[in-house]
């Protein structure tokens, strides 16, 4: 019977856990072109138990985004959380290609319960409406981190600022990139430094004469020397962004690029060329020379070799008797003398009786010189007498 309650109160935790996954899905209208950014907080997942979430202390919280059916996110789309105390952000811009239906599966994991809630994103991205933005510009602001600028009050902001250097009311972010991203480097753990973000602009009005002065070649020439660029208006983006100007990229979308052409397809026959003349057929080559000077030439080169090795070895030799005829006889005398005595002196020494060294008999005092008689236990006895 218990085992019974037990199934039965499984199967219904799982259908309840699957009402609540049908229930906890969100609808989003990305736009092709335009910056889509998604915060994913607390309040974005309603069904977590209430004691998760304390009102007097935050609890850390991370996510794991992936598209439905995929390990990892759509190409367009990132995600990015500081510390697990802060929101996470799932941003990117749709291309035409991404156009349709995407469906992002995103859990929430609470570090300190360890409970779990999922959530899913249904991306129906399409075209955006209005006029288009052929004006585009790229800055990179230094003061800031790419989740610094994600919220949608700093990227508000943001566009604000730039409307004293651009014609404001049709400024649009287009993307949000992080300077790691680009290729830029992580900032030494110092308060102020911060990793860069790139902010795209995309405007249906033509540059203002300032962006276009700081876009010059002049200005690139002095940024190369180490100067700062040529900029003939106000900065209104300081101090709240301080932006690169010697990385500021204009893109006009407005002259379209002419199409390529492509090549039309031929019969496969090339066209007669005087200066080329392609034999037509090959002559008959005989190979046999060429492999035997390739083989024989070596080993008439080794067997030479070997012969003069061996003249230089064996016939070569002076032997004893020239060895002997040209050494001199007080000098030959003068070895024989040495050698017969050396032998006569080890006879002598291997003959003689002598009794052996006291220091290699048992029990011998190295200090005194005496000796222990031999009716004394030994193992008694300390070797130096001194110490008693």
């Amino acid at each position: 019977m218990a085992a019974a309650l037990i199934w039965i109160s499984l199967f219904v935790g799982l259908l309840e856990g699957l009402g609540r996954t049908e229930a906890q899905q969100t609808m989003l209208h990305p736009l092709v072109g335009r910056v889509f950014v998604h915060t994913l907080n607390h309040e974005s997942f309603p069904h977590l138990p209430e004691h998760v979430f304390p009102v007097p202390a935050p609890v850390p919280i991370t996510y794991h985004a992936h598209l439905q059916g995929h390990p990892d996110l759509p190409r367009w789309l990132r995600y990015t959380q500081r510390s697990p105390y802060q929101p996470g952000f799932l941003y990117g811009t749709a291309t035409p290609e991404d156009r349709g239906r995407q469906v992002i599966e995103v859990t929430a994991y609470n570090r300190d319960s360890f409970d779990t809630t999922q959530q899913m994103l249904v991306l129906l991205i399409g075209d955006p409406e209005g006029p288009l933005l052929p004006y585009q510009a790229e800055f990179l602001v230094r003061s800031h981190d790419v989740e610094e600028v994600l919220p949608s009050t700093p990227a508000s902001r943001f566009l604000t600022a730039l409307g004293g250097l651009w014609e404001p009311g049709d400024l649009q972010l287009l993307n949000i990139t992080s300077a790691l991203d680009r290729g830029g480097r992580v900032p030494l753990p110092i308060e102020g430094r911060k990793e860069g973000v790139y902010i795209k602009v995309g405007s249906a009005s033509p540059f203002s004469t300032c962006l276009k002065m700081v876009a010059s070649p002049d200005s690139h020439a002095r940024c190369a020397q180490g100067q700062p660029p040529l900029l003939s208006c106000y900065d209104s983006l300081a101090p709240h962004f301080r932006v690169d100007w010697c990385n500021v990229s204009l893109v006009d979308k407005s002259v379209p690029e002419p199409a390529d052409e492509v090549p039309a397809p031929g019969d496969g026959i090339l066209e007669h060329d005087p200066f080329f003349c392609p034999p037509t057929e090959a002559t008959a080559r005989d190979f046999l020379p060429d492999a035997l000077v390739t083989l024989l030439v070596p080993l008439l080169v080794a067997l030479l070799l070997t012969l003069l090795l061996a003249y230089v070895m064996c016939c070569r030799r002076e032997g004893r008797l020239k060895r002997d005829l040209a050494t001199s006889d007080i000098q030959m005398v003068h070895h024989c003398t040495i050698r017969g005595n050396t032998e006569e002196l080890r006879q002598m020494a291997s003959s003689r009786e002598v009794p052996r060294p006291l220091s290699t008999l048992p029990m011998f005092n190295v200090r005194t010189g005496e000796r222990l008689p031999p009716q004394v236990d030994s193992a008694q006895v300390p070797l130096i007498l001194d110490q008693h």
